[in-house]
């Protein structure tokens, strides 16, 4: 049953916190509807947004993921080396420099990201089912719009 959006606020006249609210409610739709779909591969949230990184950006460094997540030195050493273990990351040493490691993602990690996809696809196809196309174009534009701070 879909959650029900905090009208509290929008009754109130704040339509920030009403918007808040509406985004953090379909949040958890997709988050629920992507959990009750489970991969079974057992991997963490934040180790599949570290993989998710280095699959956009095969080749990255560990310093790099630092720099995009916010996260310090010793989480990201921690993720990379659990990804490493599972076989869904390798690294090989940088052309000009051999003390980098660069990291690429292996051919397991495109199968479990294309799966995931999958479902986050369909938890969303579910959650968009309310909007018509035109609407789910223009909900597109308004959240990048808000994504890139203009």
């Amino acid at each position: 049953m879909p959650k029900k959006v905090d009208t509290v606020n929008q009754q109130a006249g704040d339509p920030v916190a009403g918007v808040v609210d509406a985004l953090h409610a379909v949040v958890h739709r997709l988050r629920a509807a992507a959990a009750a779909e489970p991969l079974e591969d057992g991997l963490a949230p934040m180790e599949g947004r570290a993989l998710g990184f280095f699959l956009r950006q095969p080749g990255a460094t560990a310093s790099q993921l630092v720099e995009h997540s916010g996260r310090d030195k010793a989480q990201v050493a921690r993720l990379v080396a659990v990804l490493r273990e599972r076989g869904l990351l390798e690294a090989r040493p940088d052309e000009q420099d051999r003390r980098i490691s660069r990291l690429h993602p292996t051919a397991a990690a495109a199968r479990l990201h294309q799966r995931v996809m999958q479902v986050r696809r369909r938890s969303a196809a579910q959650a968009l089912a309310v909007l018509n196309q035109d609407e789910q174009r223009q909900l597109q534009a308004l959240l990048q719009r808000v994504a890139a701070g203009g």
